[in-house]
């Protein structure tokens, strides 16, 4: 077989949930999404479990010459665990394993120099020089960081609603929307497993009541921390800021009416990073 007609998969795996996508010279031939494979979470056996269970047998006729993954919690102390686990279903001498930071900027800015953002369940963000990444801040996590992220804004929204800082009725919606009590709401976040998967998925209620200002001033605020504790980091004054993300995606007006009062030029946003990595990766 000509390597032209080998395939390559490609698969972006966020916290929660991963896509994964089978391509030959750039056009897909299957596409699917599964859970959120992350290293972090995940032991070695488990995330090989969750492949040859749900993603092996969607490919079992495919030619695949080279896999491409990139997943959140891919850093380098984890890359040979993920390239392991991959193997034991794809018997594949080409697997390369990148951080979801790395996806970002191969999909936003390929190989011209920009700043690439995450804003989805987590946040992230990094210069990038056209190759490499040049500078980053880290992230540290809802707890500590991921300002901007599905999670922060999940958790700042449960606060308030719990602190009676929304306005009136709405924390009685809130509840009643996702069938919550505030013993539940402790359960969710202390004691049971992916609090951060919890929290982001509260933020379609953001969405609905974008124009009630409580919830709008939790978007904004949550938006000017990431901008001021992350990007005017970086030489943003000559780069344009690229985000990918279903958070920047579903929130891009408050997210441009924000970067436009800091003096921040916005680039591209996308809901996926998926289309711009088949073009990256274009035999």
């Amino acid at each position: 077989m000509q390597i032209e007609d080998l395939e390559i998969l490609i698969a972006d795996s966020g916290a929660t949930k991963s896509d994964w996508c089978l391509t030959r010279k750039g056009e897909i031939i299957h596409r699917f999404s599964g859970k959120g494979i992350s290293p972090v979470f995940q032991t070695g056996e488990e995330i090989a479990e969750e492949i040859r269970l749900y993603v092996q047998p969607l490919l079992k006729d495919a030619n695949i010459g080279a896999v491409h993954f990139y997943g959140a919690g891919c850093i380098p102390e984890k890359t040979g665990l993920v390239r392991d686990a991959i193997r034991q279903s794809f018997p594949v001498d080409t697997v390369y394993v990148y951080s979801d930071l790395i996806a970002a900027a191969h999909s936003l800015c390929g190989h011209e120099a920009g700043i690439a953002c995450i804003l989805g369940t987590g946040s992230n963000s990094c210069e990038w020089d056209g190759t490499s990444i040049v500078k980053q801040i880290s992230p540290l996590g809802f707890i500590l960081g991921d300002e901007g992220s599905g999670a922060v804004l999940g958790k700042n929204l449960i606060g308030d609603a719990l602190k009676n800082q929304l306005t009136e009725g709405l924390k009685e919606t809130l509840l009643d929307e996702y069938d919550l009590t505030p013993a539940l709401v402790i359960d969710k976040v202390y004691r049971q497993p992916f609090p951060n998967r919890f929290l982001a998925s509260l933020c379609p209620f953001l969405l609905n009541h974008i124009e009630d200002p409580t919830i709008r001033r939790i978007v904004t605020r949550s938006f000017s921390a990431f901008f001021e504790r992350n990007v005017m980091q970086y030489d943003y004054q000559k780069n344009k800021v690229n985000f990918v993300g279903s958070i920047a995606w579903y929130f891009s007006d408050p997210l441009k009416e924000v970067a436009a009062e800091k003096g921040i030029e916005i680039g591209a946003i996308s809901q996926s990073p998926m289309p711009g990595l088949i073009e990256y990766h274009k035999l």
